[in-house]
């Protein structure tokens, strides 16, 4: 075995990727299985599931090593069901991806609609933290397994992005609740940390950052070019390192409460 292989492989391990069809949750995925883990991907839509199975399949060895289930991670009942299926298809997963998150829309806070509000809210921070952090968690306490958790956090969790509100409010709450749950887990010898993606082109927000009609970017687009040094967009392959760093006890054992930011320098900026 090699250094990086006994550093960073994952042969060992079982990995739940919650959100794990989505764009970065796809990423993810695909660097913990390319690593050794074996990986369940879950996401709400059967659909996204299959897609992500295919392409897994351009993994090498991926065969008997991935899989997908159609997981609501906002209900309880069905996280902790999809908990135990996992275990029967796998092992006892000891990786988590909370990856379940998005925003819908920009508005001035006086005309947010409260029901989306609370739909962003759930979203993000519901299904895409509490409950599955709180069943594997408890399942991991109970069985003595020092599990290891990554949530996604987010540039809004440090300074808030205008106009969403929702989702400022949720991946604020996001890092505070990473380093409270880090805090609580420590004695498990559950780790707790984070990836705060910086901007990347995505279907949710393509259209804010690149004028669907020019190719250009819009006035939002070019404000965040202007506020990251190294004046790009990032690419979501460049989540993969920070995702296996966090994920491997060997190199990141000592590790937790931390959010690690991929963002191309977005939050040094200065002037």
């Amino acid at each position: 075995m090699s250094y990086l292989d006994e550093m960073f492989g994952l042969d060992t391990k079982t990995a739940v990727v919650s959100g794990g069809a989505g764009v970065i949750g796809t990423v993810m995925s695909e660097a913990l299985l390319r690593a050794g883990a074996r990986v369940m991907i879950w996401s709400r839509s059967q659909e996204s599931v299959d897609g992500a199975l295919e392409k897994m399949k351009e993994v090498p060895g991926s065969d008997g090593r991935v899989a997908g289930m159609q997981v609501d991670a906002g209900n309880e009942d069905e996280v902790a069901r999809a908990l135990q299926e996992t275990i029967a298809s796998f092992s006892s997963p000891d990786i988590l991806i909370n990856g379940v998150g998005g925003n819908i829309g920009k508005y001035p806070l006086i005309e947010q609609d409260m029901e989306l509000f609370e739909k962003v809210l759930h979203m993000n921070l519901v299904a895409g933290l509490m409950i599955p952090t709180k069943v594997f968690g408890r399942y991991w306490i109970e069985n003595w397994i020092k599990g290891s958790i990554i949530n996604l956090t987010s540039m809004a969790s440090y300074n808030p992005l205008s106009g969403v509100w929702a989702y400022d409010a949720a991946k604020s709450a996001t890092l505070n609740l990473t380093m409270a749950s880090a805090n609580e887990f420590a004695e498990h010898g559950i780790r707790v940390n984070a990836i705060a993606p910086g901007f990347f082109l995505g279907k949710q927000n393509r259209a804010l950052l690149v004028d669907q009609e020019t190719g250009e970017y819009t006035d939002r687009g070019k404000a965040v070019i202007a506020h990251t040094p190294y004046g790009r967009f990032g690419e979501v392959s460049e989540l993969a390192g920070a995702t296996v760093f966090l994920a491997s006890d060997r190199a990141a054992g000592f590790i937790t409460g931390v959010s690690i930011p991929v963002d191309g320098g977005y939050l040094v900026h200065n002037i």
